[in-house]
């Protein structure tokens, strides 16, 4: 029972009961039930925050799962990255170089796709990590990328090896004149002393010596672009284009066997060894373009050389003598 509470009333000189209003009950009541829920507010805070409910014990193993998961499929992208990069690499050092085929720019391969302003709703989402997944998003919109442009490669190389057969006969592969004995390479590419102009200059082909009226054979499929008379330079000479980026020019020629757009097979006579032009002796200037860019023709005599051959026919040519003409 409640303690009763007595007070000294100093008119009566007596001891008088103290009487409690409804008003105060109510106000005391009131009180201790805010000291009640200030401390059980505090206690129930100190508890969470010591032992984690069930429901979030749940989410942080969750996040942790996720976390570990997240780790190791950066780690299958870092690798599929790789084996990306060592793909291109591939496609660009064997595929395309077989095929001569021009590399596929580096800035093409990179693949930029935007930034992280394509996943808008992402960023207005305001999760907690998605700098982490936006991460990821980058890394396979990339590898995507990648790997279409890796696809288009690989159907141009399918289209190349398709043609490769007919790339080959067309590609100049012979000497223009028959040289079984190799004793006709008279000069070879590089800078060589013009016997004419009495002056070291580059001499952009080959000159093969033979008698007047020695036959001269196209050395590759093609057609004849030029067949032109002159005094001057390279004198009467012949072009092939032989496609592929490749023209195949002859020069000092005393006649011509073809005319201009005849189409021509590796190996026939297109005319006859002469001495016009700025020559001091028959013989046939030979030249390769590739690409518009002239090119030291004893790098495509393997058809009908030997490799000892073709090693000897490399060491005449490198000699820095005087050439034939032009």
């Amino acid at each position: 029972m409640a303690k009763i509470k007595y007070y000294y009333d100093t008119e009566t000189c007596r001891y008088e009961r103290v009487k409690t209003s409804p008003l105060e009950y109510v106000i005391n009541a009131l009180g201790l039930l805010f000291v009640c829920v200030i401390f059980g507010i505090f206690f129930a805070w100190a508890y969470l925050a010591i032992f984690p409910s069930p429901n979030e014990l749940k989410l942080v193993k969750e996040n942790e799962e996720l976390l570990y998961h997240y780790n190791s499929m950066n780690k299958e992208l870092k690798n599929v990255q790789n084996m990306m990069t060592a793909l291109q690499k591939r496609d660009d050092d064997i595929y395309r170089t077989i095929f001569e085929a021009e590399p596929i720019p580096m800035e093409i391969r990179q693949a930029g796709t935007g930034g992280s302003q394509k996943f808008q709703d992402l960023l207005e989402s305001r999760l907690e990590r998605e700098g982490l997944i936006i991460n990821s998003l980058n890394k396979i919109d990339v590898i995507k990328r990648q790997m279409y442009i890796q696809s288009k490669s690989f159907d141009e190389i399918v289209e190349l090896a398709r043609s490769k057969q007919e790339m080959l006969a067309h590609i100049p592969a012979i000497q223009p004149i028959a040289n079984k004995e190799l004793k006709r390479l008279a000069s070879g590419y590089g800078m060589r002393f013009h016997p004419i102009l009495k002056v070291r200059r580059l001499h952009a082909g080959c000159d093969f010596s033979a008698p007047l009226g020695t036959p001269i054979y196209a050395t590759g499929d093609g057609k004849v672009v030029k067949v032109q008379k002159s005094n001057r330079g390279y004198g009467n000479q012949v072009e092939i284009d032989h496609g592929f980026g490749y023209i195949s020019k002859y020069a000092h020629m005393s006649k011509f066997e073809v005319r201009v757009g005849q189409k021509v097979k590796r190996g026939q006579i297109i005319g006859l060894v002469g001495n016009t032009g700025l020559s001091v002796a028959p013989h046939c200037h030979y030249e390769v373009i590739y690409k518009n860019r002239k090119v030291n023709p004893v790098n495509y005599f393997f058809n009908d050389l030997t490799d000892e051959q073709y090693e000897e026919m490399v060491k005449i040519s490198s000699q820095e003598n005087q050439s034939l003409g032009y």
